[in-house]
């Protein structure tokens, strides 16, 4: 490689070795910034009119060359050589091919420092908006389920031991909230991110581009950063997304969990679709859950870029530093990650089979319906510590007779505790137990129905949002 070949080299006698550009040279998957790159070219030639340093004229040849360049980037007409050292080294290569002398002109009154951090915020800006609308397909799946299953009765379960019943698609709704709230994470991540580093240079503001409010309205930003250096050496942003995005990886990891133990053979709660489901090479009666196990695997991916980046950016001094190239990795790994593992995870949700029959009848295993007799006894003004006492005392005791508390007796109730009567078996069904539970936020079928009324409109509210973006787009 040689000097002209980078942005930087003529301070230099000698060129770059080739073991430093190996070391130095972007990984291929940064290439994918161009788009971004070329919509902040757009803008910074238009300050550069501003500023006088183009006439009009040279600012629309320009503007014409780049919409070229952008159109064969996005065919694969043009690609990076093995020379390029980044993004902004390959497009400026390009733009100087086609223009001559007016080509460089460009770069002046910018540095590769606050383009990287721009790039990469409109990237993230972009595909955060990608992922809430492919997370609102998964939301939309689980909305689906539960509306055919307000009435259908399973366990609800604590440390993973059966607790109290509860109707199916309340337990569905529960990993719905947490994906909203992933949303609103988003949302406010975005809100706190909508700011351009441009005009920042390298560290110090630039001299020419002094109107980057401009610039920064044009790329879809509400306001340019406050302070140059914060702008070009702060990656605070980046590891917020990361950690929106792995919040949003341990959720649907939950998710995941939850489906590989409804679909094994000792829940039988669902059935998955065969379109979503493997098999395996040597055992011909196996239906495999590997989507979520794939999910579930794949988290750690995104956790483990979340420590990446704030590893990497722990006692950095001043403005910019090379070390904030990791950024990349890790924010395209979750982009990635999640473009591939949120539509699996939708069309699972949609397409699997619930068995009703099997979940009613499991849903008061393991005396599920004790609470409904504590309760009872409270109604009565028995102390609900003694109650508690009660209860016990009566699941001990269809414990060694082998029955459920739905078998038991006038006999049986008075043995026990003279306080209790046939009157309370009305109260001992999975049905009355659910109905019981309406208030707000509960598990009662007219609660959860309100709810998914209140998740749906939220999901109308944020899929506007997602959709509402001046800011370049890619693809």
């Amino acid at each position: 490689m040689t000097t002209a070949n980078v942005l930087w080299g003529s301070r230099f006698r000698s060129g770059p070795s080739p073991e430093l550009m190996a070391l130095s040279r972007s990984e291929a998957s940064h290439f994918r910034l161009a788009p971004y790159d070329l919509a902040a070219s757009f803008s910074h030639a238009r300050e550069l009119v501003r500023a006088g340093l183009l006439t009009r004229a040279e600012g629309e040849a320009i503007e014409t060359a780049l919409a070229t360049i952008g159109t064969d980037v996005a065919a694969g007409i043009i690609t990076p050589s093995a020379s390029d050292e980044d993004v902004h080294t390959f497009l400026e290569r390009i733009l100087i091919e086609k223009l001559g002398a007016l080509g460089g002109k460009l770069r002046a009154g910018r540095s590769r420092n606050d383009q990287a951090a721009n790039d990469l915020k409109l990237y993230l800006r972009d595909h955060g908006r990608r992922i809430v609308l492919s997370l609102l397909t998964l939301q939309e799946a689980l909305a689906f389920q539960a509306e055919q299953h307000l009435n259908s009765l399973a366990p609800g379960f604590t440390h993973l031991q059966p607790a109290q019943p509860v109707s199916f698609a309340h337990q569905l709704l529960a990993h719905a909230q947490g994906f909203a709230r992933d949303i609103g994470r988003m949302q406010d991540w975005d809100r706190r991110t909508a700011r351009s580093p441009l005009g920042a240079a390298a560290l110090a503001g630039s001299g020419i581009a002094k109107q980057p409010e401009l610039s920064a309205r044009e790329l879809g930003y509400d306001d340019p950063c406050e302070n140059s250096i914060d702008a070009v050496g702060s990656r605070d942003h980046v590891a917020e997304f990361l950690f929106v995005t792995a919040m949003m990886s341990v959720n649907l990891s939950r998710l995941a969990e939850e489906v590989f133990l409804w679909s094994s053979r000792q829940f039988r709660w669902i059935e998955l679709d065969d379109a979503y489901a493997t098999g395996s090479s040597i055992m011909p009666q196996k239906k495999n859950a590997d989507i979520a196990e794939l999910t579930r695997g794949r988290a750690a991916r995104l956790t483990g870029g979340l420590s990446t980046i704030l590893t990497a950016l722990k006692g950095l001094p001043f403005a910019y530093n090379r070390d904030l190239a990791e950024d990349k990795r890790a924010a395209f790994e979750a982009v990635d990650t999640l473009s591939v593992v949120l539509p699996a995870m939708a069309g699972m949700i949609r397409t699997m089979r619930v068995n009703n029959a099997e979940l009613r009848r499991q849903a008061t295993d393991g005396f599920t319906l004790a609470t409904e007799v504590a309760d009872w006894l409270a109604r009565q003004g028995v102390p609900f510590s003694e109650a508690h006492e009660i209860t016990g005392s009566l699941v001990r005791y269809c414990e060694d007779r082998g029955i459920g508390l739905g078998d038991l007796s006038r006999d049986d109730l008075a043995t026990v505790d003279a306080r209790l009567d046939m009157s309370i078996k009305e109260s001992l069904t999975p049905e009355a137990a659910v109905r019981a539970r309406d208030g707000y936020g509960g598990t009662a079928p007219q609660r959860v129905t309100e709810q998914l009324e209140r998740l749906r409109a939220n999901f109308d509210s944020q899929r506007e949002w997602a959709m509402r973006y001046d800011g370049p787009r890619a693809g």
